[in-house]
């Protein structure tokens, strides 16, 4: 029986990135597996959203190596320039990560169940009656069926929150990428968003979640990568990483932040 590699989920090896004379990532590689729950921390500023961005090409990189389930999405030749696949390319490849912000995006004139159904039918093309019975499912995955009808302006924080995740996995993903995805919430609402993100990981949902909660990165997450300045500067396994840290720079922020 011939050997196969397993390709990861998402391979990114020495991905840079400038805003104008600011560099933001300075060579950052990360793989991440099939079901493997990575949390990244650090100080605000260090690029971790930045290069959540750059993964689903919400920003483009300057220099790197991107590939999503063993599919090329960005290379850099070797004059050090970056060159992305064709754009219908890179539209079908990115499909297959789902995106939670820190603000919700949800849309204002939509109630929650065509938030959900939207990019389903637009995207994708799948008819309304064929996405509703999904789409209920989703809301009582996250515990909104009876908002079913509600608009944003009507949910809290917490409730906006989650809707925003049924709404990414109405797409189906493959993997779900989380930017901060309680920051804007009051503590109260953070563990109804904490317990949802969780319930995804004990169904092996391949995810990257950049946070600040660094209990949940302890316990939910396999592994822990801290940034600093445009670099992963540490990373490893999660309860380890947070019981010896070998990094002085990582040590003084887990002082700073437990």
């Amino acid at each position: 029986m011939p050997f196969t590699t397993i390709k990861p989920m998402i391979d990114a090896r020495d991905v840079y990135k400038h805003f104008g004379g600011l560099e933001v990532l300075r060579g950052v590689s990360l793989s991440i597996s099939k079901g493997e729950v990575i949390a990244i921390i650090g100080p605000s500023g260090s690029g971790k959203s930045t290069f959540l961005r750059c993964l689903n090409h919400l920003e483009t990189i300057d220099r790197g190596h991107i590939e999503i389930e063993g599919e090329l999405l960005v290379e850099t030749d070797e004059h050090g320039k970056s060159h992305y696949v064709a754009d219908a390319e890179i539209r079908r490849i990115c499909r297959k990560m789902g995106m939670v912000f820190q603000q919700f995006n949800l849309f204002p004139h939509m109630t929650v169940i065509q938030n959900i159904i939207e990019a389903p039918m637009i995207v994708k093309g799948i008819p309304r009656q064929e996405i509703l019975p999904r789409a209920e499912v989703l809301l009582e995955k996250v515990g909104l069926t009876a908002k079913r009808n509600n608009y944003p302006s009507q949910l809290s924080g917490g409730q906006k929150q989650r809707v925003a995740i049924a709404r990414a996995l109405a797409m189906e993903p493959d993997i779900m990428l989380f930017d901060e995805p309680t920051s804007a919430l009051d503590p109260e609402l953070t563990g109804e968003v904490l317990r949802t993100i969780h319930a995804l990981a004990e169904e092996h949902m391949t995810m990257l979640v950049v946070t600040h909660e660094m209990a949940f990165a302890r316990e939910v997450a396999n592994k822990v990568c801290f940034m600093d300045q445009g670099e992963i500067v540490e990373s490893g396994e999660a309860k380890a990483f947070f019981a010896s840290p070998n990094h002085e720079r990582t040590k003084i922020f887990l002082k700073n932040m437990l």
